[in-house]
């Protein structure tokens, strides 16, 4: 055949085999990128609901704050009142201790006007006290709609936080705004383990929370002058450059996912998960706020299985092809070659199909597998749920069981607060202001005595995590004492405390913990019952890499049958109506959560001996104050 001829020919087919494996190629990456994009939207979704639940959990808990302090008397009269020293002092000693039990970053009392009346930072050098905050949103929005909503940085300490103001009104008439000024960092530190970096930005598109700590308090787009002007005038951000972050927009699959292309930063730091690159980006607002959550979700995956996807195809295509045209060729040339060339076909047509039959089992395989994890995932999230409610339901068990004796714990000074208050009146009027005073001092002591115990009770019965943290053992074993004092002196119980002078730090939830000894405690009360003089012993010590805690009774100890279902659920040894079998199976559990052990025997020398070990906190205080 001439050259010219054979290039004629050769020349289109060479040029429609080129065009058909791109078009190949093309049309695999397209399919293999829309697929996996659905998926990781799917995946991103998912993600956007758990972050955001979790940043409205974390608000809500401080929601009411503010308007509790309008319950508080002190409180209305600083504000209804003329200035008086000795009650701004009470009232800022006041939110310096719910400061400090609520773990919320400050809290104070502005006046009609902005003015700060009372703070619970009023002991240090960088205190609010007497600061003019008219200017601040949120004590702007409080005086007009009732309550307000902030996040900003502080003009005085430069310490971000979200700020809950609340309107304080007596008898209809506006007396001040409360504000609480809660911290948000727990939240972003819970941030550094997931999978995807997210941020939250608020209605101007400044970054005020993100997982990567370069992201925070830059802006998601350029900010004009008019903006610039107005956080100048509320120091919203205390003068922060706001720079913008390296985000550029490459396509907008729908209103709220696009996909973007963050730059990498010159001062990058090491992260579990990339911070630069090929992103898909979806946002969703936060329900009852002006802001934002975008969650980023790396692509690279995508995109290099899309090539190769699409490389297959234009080879697989290019390869099909120019077996087609061979085909043809040597049928034109070679017809006695038809039968083999036809049984090559056949066993190439074979192979396609086994190999789409094994990826559509694989492909099933794989969903399988994915619902039975789903399946596995959520009957652990139903059984953690239920253990947390099992524990809460022990805990308000012993706080029934308890009842009695806090309620004559709290009658007693009640009773004493009214006849002292009823003598400081007439005091009064015969003009014995000395006499007044130390009633009312009295009085003052009564009402710490029975706010520490109603604090207690409410540290005892409030919900804990779980989550183990460094814990002082001889507190928790002093706050279970005190919560059973009233029981123990009514008992005519003593005790004998063996622990060292060192503090020793265990890792475990201490509210949990001193449930255990409440229980622990309790159940040696009750075996001791009858007694003419009831004895517990409480020990701890150190034992290497762990902490050792006994509570032994003097009691009459521990049958073989009772000492075989010791930790067995519904097992008890109480009459009926005096238990539900439930307390050592509970502690049991919460134990062995914090990694450690229970155990109950008897003592040699008579009663019954619980042994507690549990895993020793290394860094002691130093752990503890990071946490």
């Amino acid at each position: 055949m001439p050259l010219t001829r054979r290039a004629r020919i050769l020349g289109p087919l060479l040029i429609g085999l080129i065009a058909l494996a791109g078009a190949a190629g093309f049309a695999g990456y397209r399919m293999t990128l829309s697929m996996g994009l659905a998926e990781l939207q799917a995946t991103g979704r998912h993600r956007l609901d758990l972050y955001t639940a979790s940043l409205e959990r974390e608000i809500d808990k401080y929601a009411y704050f503010p308007a509790t302090l309008g319950l508080e008397r002190d409180v209305l009269e600083l504000l209804a009142g003329p200035s008086n020293p000795a009650r701004v002092d009470r009232v800022s000693s006041y939110l310096e201790q719910l400061n400090q039990r609520a773990g919320t970053l400050s809290i104070y009392v502005l006046d009609r006007k902005g003015q700060v009346l009372a703070t619970s930072n009023w002991r240090q050098p960088d205190s609010f006290m007497g600061e003019d905050l008219a200017y601040r949103p949120y004590f702007k929005d409080a005086v007009d709609g009732g309550s307000g909503r902030f996040f900003g940085i502080g003009t005085t300490k430069g310490e971000p936080g979200y700020y809950l103001s609340s309107a304080l009104i007596d008898n209809g008439e506006l007396l001040g705004v409360a504000v609480v000024k809660v911290s948000l960092e727990q939240l972003e530190k819970s941030w550094d383990l997931v999978e995807a970096p997210a941020l939250v930005a608020d209605e101007n598109g400044v970054v005020i929370l993100a997982s990567v700590p370069a992201w925070k308090f830059t802006t998601l787009r350029r900010l004009d002058e008019e903006t610039r002007r107005l956080f100048d005038r509320t120091q919203q951000y205390n003068r922060r450059a706001l720079l913008p972050l390296e985000l550029r927009q490459s396509r907008r699959l729908d209103e709220r996912t696009s996909l973007v292309h963050l730059a990498k930063s010159l001062t990058e730091e090491a992260s579990v998960f990339p911070v630069s690159g090929q992103f898909l980006a979806q946002t969703q607002p936060l329900p009852g706020t002006a802001w934002n959550l975008t969650v980023f979700s790396h692509r690279e995956q995508i995109d290099d299985m899309a090539w190769n996807h699409a490389a297959l195809a234009a080879i697989g295509s290019a390869f099909l092809s120019i077996l087609l045209v061979m085909v043809n060729q040597r049928r034109l040339h070679q017809r006695d070659r038809l039968a083999a060339r036809e049984a090559l076909q056949q066993a190439y047509d074979d192979l396609e199909r086994k190999v789409r039959e094994r990826t559509a089992d694989l492909s099933a395989a794989n969903a399988r597998l994915q619902e039975e994890v789903a399946e596995r995932t959520r009957a652990e999230r139903t059984l953690r749920a239920a253990q947390d409610e099992l524990v809460q339901a022990g805990k308000l068990a012993v706080i029934g069981q308890l009842l009695a004796g806090i309620a004559h714990e709290l009658n007693q000074p009640l009773t004493a607060m009214r006849t002292l208050s009823g003598n400081t009146v007439k005091f009064l009027q015969r003009g014995d202001i000395a006499t007044a005073c130390s009633n009312l001092d009295r009085i003052d002591h009564l009402v710490d005595g029975m706010g520490t115990l109603t604090g207690q009770l409410k540290s005892f019965v409030r919900k804990s995590s779980g989550h183990p943290r460094p814990v002082v053992v001889q507190r928790a074993v002093d706050n279970a004492l005190s919560l059973l004092d009233q029981r123990l002196r009514r008992a005519g119980a003593q005790r004998q405390i063996d622990m060292p002078e060192a503090a020793l730090w265990a890792l475990c939830d201490p509210n949990r913990l001193e449930q255990v000894l409440v229980n622990l405690i309790t159940n040696a009360l009750d075996a001791m019952e009858g007694m003419p003089s009831p004895t517990i012993e409480l020990c701890g010590a150190g034992d290497g890499d762990r902490i050792r805690i006994t509570v032994r009774d003097h009691g009459p100890g521990l049958t073989e049958q009772v000492r075989s279902r010791l930790f067995e659920p519904f097992f008890t040894t109480k009459d009926a109506g005096g238990g539900l079998g439930l307390g050592l199976a509970i502690s049991s559990g919460i134990v062995r959560d914090f990694g450690g052990a229970l155990r109950g025997d008897n003592h040699p020398q008579g009663g019954a001996v619980f042994t507690m070990d549990i895993p020793i906190a290394t860094g002691g205080e130093d752990a503890c104050r990071k946490n």
